[in-house]
């Protein structure tokens, strides 16, 4: 249990025999990218992990299955790839304490602040027992028992409700004189939404008034069908941070350990009151923009270097290569983990509709 996997300095990057040249500046850029540091963790950390990740992972193909099967309905857009920012980030917070705000890529943000697989999969299916008494669908997913702000359908629009909650922190300490009240808040958002203006009228407040926050870019390259370096005029977007006086970091969003040590100094940053950070996760999904996406405008071969790449498999090479875990464990957490999910479908499928006379319950404030 007290064993742990040595701190490495370097990620794990690929080499110039990748062909990186071919994929693009997205890859060229984690082929060179150094990691300062990486998480150490012990047994009990590992395993949490690798659960976390397998259940974002199997749930998004049972989502997929249910989807294709004509069961699930709706835009579904699934996080397959990306797995180790969510479990990197809000695994190194503390639940339903710090505050969390996601896209409409919402599933797996959920699932790792803790929200009960069962209620996000009744929430896809439009029950009453979903997160959102099934009024919000795959895209907007929201707990407040788990802190979870919700998920947003337009690009951006979390931002500012997440630099709304990281405001409500500073001022419960500082005005109201609560010295309990130091939570940090992550808000999630892609790539695309960098060039948009609410991202940059966010920075600019969190750093005037130092508040705790985390801007958590996940960059998978693509913004629906768009390249990102064709659409920003600087793609290193963690770059932006300077501008705005901020702390800004780089990191290998496949990597786990990586992002999880990352988000440890931010949250340390933030809870000192040294102010918001901006935390450039290079990562890629696996699929399409949404499972209606056919998928048809990215190479084979791009797809198949990130393949290589897959936040699982390399968790598992560190764990089973440091010794703190053997195949035969993490194969048992993935036979408990499709159990969880089969569960969470069967308890969607036979749970009650809103009743109708409900309708326009949960839109005016009630006594």
């Amino acid at each position: 249990m007290g064993q742990d996997i040595a701190i490495g300095t370097e990620s794990r990057s690929a080499t110039a025999s990748d062909g990186q040249s071919l994929l693009g500046a997205h890859a060229e850029r984690l082929s060179t990218l150094v990691t300062a540091q990486r998480a150490t963790v012990d047994r009990e950390t590992g395993l949490a992990l690798y659960r976390d990740m397998t259940l974002g992972r199997r749930f998004e193909d049972k989502c997929a299955e249910m989807y294709y099967r004509g069961k699930m309905f709706g835009f579904v857009h699934l996080y397959n790839g990306q797995e180790a920012v969510s479990t990197g980030v809000i695994g190194a917070m503390k639940r339903q304490h710090d505050w969390f705000c996601s896209t409409y890529r919402d599933h797996v943000h959920a699932l790792s602040a803790g929200v009960p697989a069962r209620e996000v999969m009744s929430e896809l299916f439009g029950k009453e027992t979903g997160c959102s008494k099934g009024r919000g669908g795959s895209m907007h997913l929201f707990s407040k028992e788990h802190h979870l702000l919700g998920g947003f359908a337009f690009i951006g629009e979390g931002i500012p409700v997440a630099l709304g909650a990281a405001f409500t922190s500073r001022y419960k300490r500082d005005a109201l004189g609560d010295p309990s009240s130091n939570s940090v808040t992550a808000a999630f958002f892609g790539d695309g939404t960098c060039n948009n203006g609410q991202f940059f009228e966010c920075l600019n407040m969190a750093q005037l008034w130092k508040l705790p926050i985390i801007f958590v870019v996940e960059n998978n390259k693509w913004a629906i069908g768009m390249a990102h370096d064709r659409a920003t005029s600087d793609p290193e977007i963690w770059r932006k941070a300077g501008a705005f006086g901020m702390a800004g970091e780089e990191v290998d969003g496949m990597d786990v350990l990586a992002v999880r040590a990352a988000a440890q100094r931010a949250v340390e940053r933030a809870r000192a009151g040294e102010g918001p950070t901006v935390l450039e996760c290079l990562t890629y999904r696996f699929r399409g923009h949404s499972l209606a996406d056919p998928d048809e405008l990215r190479a084979e071969e791009e797809k198949q270097f990130w393949a290589k790449r897959d936040p699982l498999k390399a968790l598992e090479r560190d764990l089973v290569g440091s010794g703190l875990t053997s195949s035969e464990d993490l194969r048992a957490i993935e036979k408990d983990i499709d159990g969880i999910v089969q569960d969470c479908v069967d308890f969607a499928l036979s749970a009650p509709e809103p009743d109708g006379s409900e309708l326009t319950r949960y839109i005016w404030a009630e006594d």
